[in-house]
């Protein structure tokens, strides 16, 4: 076998799509309701270790409020986060995918929309799950690790034939 035949067996694949990286993580996505404080919502990241909470009402999706929203719209504007609601500085309309987006769309969406977070809909336009841009780079680490590996048992050997 050939060099670039191994390459291009362990290659990493952007035309995957997204479910993909939904295998290897957790399926909660964590909401919070329009009228909440923004305060509640920077509490619920914190608690979570989480960038971004979905907005939701009777399970629809509503928007997307982020840390970045609370930097530039509450802080930078003198505004309290306990007197602001979350409908008030939330983005929406959300941008969104479908499990069966590839990771290269994701990556161009992510990129040319400077956004961090994806929301993932499910065949009924229902919230199934959230990516972030951290999911996408963890993603693209593990599979340069597989890649690596293919390539150093091919080195020495240990490929299979």
């Amino acid at each position: 076998m050939q060099v670039t035949e191994a390459l291009s067996q362990s290659n990493i694949r952007f035309d995957e799509p997204v479910q993909s990286i939904l295998r290897g993580k957790p399926a909660k996505v964590w909401s919070i309701a329009p009228e909440a404080s923004v305060y509640d919502a920077v509490e619920m990241m914190s608690d979570h270790q989480i960038g971004a909470l979905t907005v939701t009402s009777g399970g629809i999706l509503l928007g997307i409020i982020s840390e970045r929203d609370y930097a530039r719209k509450v802080i930078l504007r003198g505004r309290s986060s306990r007197q602001t609601m979350v409908q008030d500085i939330m983005t929406a309309p959300v941008l969104s995918v479908r499990p069966d987006t590839t990771i290269e769309e994701c990556m161009r969406m992510i990129t040319h929309r400077r956004v961090r977070h994806l929301p993932v809909l499910d065949e009924r336009g229902e919230l199934a799950a959230m990516i972030s841009i951290g999911d996408i780079v963890n993603w693209i680490i593990s599979s340069q690790g597989h890649t690596i590996k293919q390539l150093s048992n091919y080195i020495t050997g240990k490929y299979p034939a």
